[in-house]
């Protein structure tokens, strides 16, 4: 059977390709091979399909969305993104394929998560102006340990998020739609609790995908429920954000910090006030731009591969009906 795949991907994981698999590359300048010999993109037939985070980033991504939405006989397309929101999704799943996302990305955004709140709670810009300064004065700063966090969306990134909040001492707090106990937290509540909890919380992490129950879930009354000296982290969607609600509540002190690396508009405006403001650590979308969460991606997908190859069910299937 026929894989269409980025050819830098393939060439990562070529020895460990099962056999069966057939790939029918997507080169960087928008042109396609199987066994050697170009074809025209009105000719790819391909099975299976896998969009890699570096595909995203850097390769033609368009191209490689255009060949799937014009697929015939595409029965399996499995993503290296953890969010399927784009519209493009849509079309992709109305050719009737089963759609996978990938996981790999908690790692990286969790350990990101963790030094920006740490940049926060250190003041590590005031440290740093001492040294510049040459200034021998005491610094003090903020412990994580017996700090309380809430963590919207506790799925994997999330998850990971808490996990190393927990290791730091605090306390966590994660909320989905159907906690099953088995999450590792100290507690969970449903999306209904969230507005009860955040008086008491001192970190408030966004990681929930965005849907219509999710839209601008943050707007003033969020934002005015939230703890004196409180830091709001988003590192899901800037969707699901009231963009000027948040500036009206940062220039009141409350939240004492937002650490941003999403936005509504992406490229972020260079007009944005949110780029000087001062209770702002911001960064242009790339919580999980590291290379082992390239790494880990490939896992995912070979890991799904054998499985597809194998009839067994596949790991993060994404249902675009579940809302």
């Amino acid at each position: 059977m026929n894989l269409l795949i980025y050819a830098p991907a393939y060439e990562r994981i070529r020895d460990r390709m099962p056999d069966g698999v057939t790939p029918l590359l997507i080169h960087p300048d928008e042109t396609l091979t199987l066994g050697g010999d170009r074809i025209a993109p009105e000719d790819a037939r391909f099975e299976i399909a896998w969009a890699p985070t570096d595909l995203y980033m850097t390769g033609p991504s368009r191209f490689n969305f255009s060949l799937l939405t014009a697929a015939r006989g595409l029965k399996w397309f499995q993503s290296g993104a953890a969010g399927f929101d784009h519209p493009i999704f849509t079309k992709v799943a109305a050719t009737g394929t089963i759609m996978t996302r990938s996981d790999a990305q908690g790692v990286a955004i969790a350990e990101f998560v963790l030094a920006r709140v740490l940049e926060v709670f250190q003041d590590a810009a005031g440290r740093a102006a001492k040294q510049a300064a040459h200034d021998w004065k005491r610094h003090d700063f903020r412990d994580v340990w017996g700090t309380s966090w809430l963590v919207i969306g506790y799925g994997a990134i999330g998850r990971e998020i808490g996990i190393r909040a927990r290791a730091f001492g605090a306390h966590v707090t994660g909320v989905r739609r159907t906690p099953d106990g088995s999450d590792p937290a100290d507690a969970m509540i449903t999306p209904g609790e969230v507005m009860a909890a955040l008086p008491a919380a001192d970190v408030v992490v966004l990681a929930a995908p965005h849907s219509s129950e999710t839209d601008k879930l943050v707007d003033a009354a969020f934002l005015g429920a939230m703890k004196d000296r409180s830091v709001f982290v988003n590192i899901a969607r800037g969707r699901l954000v009231d963009e000027p609600a948040l500036l009206a509540a940062l220039d009141g002190g409350k939240p004492a910090a937002a650490i941003l690396d999403v936005f509504e508009k992406e490229p972020l405006p260079t007009d944005s006030p949110f780029w000087d403001h001062p209770r702002v650590l911001l960064s242009a979308h790339c919580a999980a731009a590291t290379e082992m969460n390239i790494a880990r991606g490939d896992e995912v997908f070979l890991g799904n591969l054998r499985r597809y190859l194998a009839g067994e069910p596949l790991r993060l299937v994404v249902d675009l009906n579940a809302g």
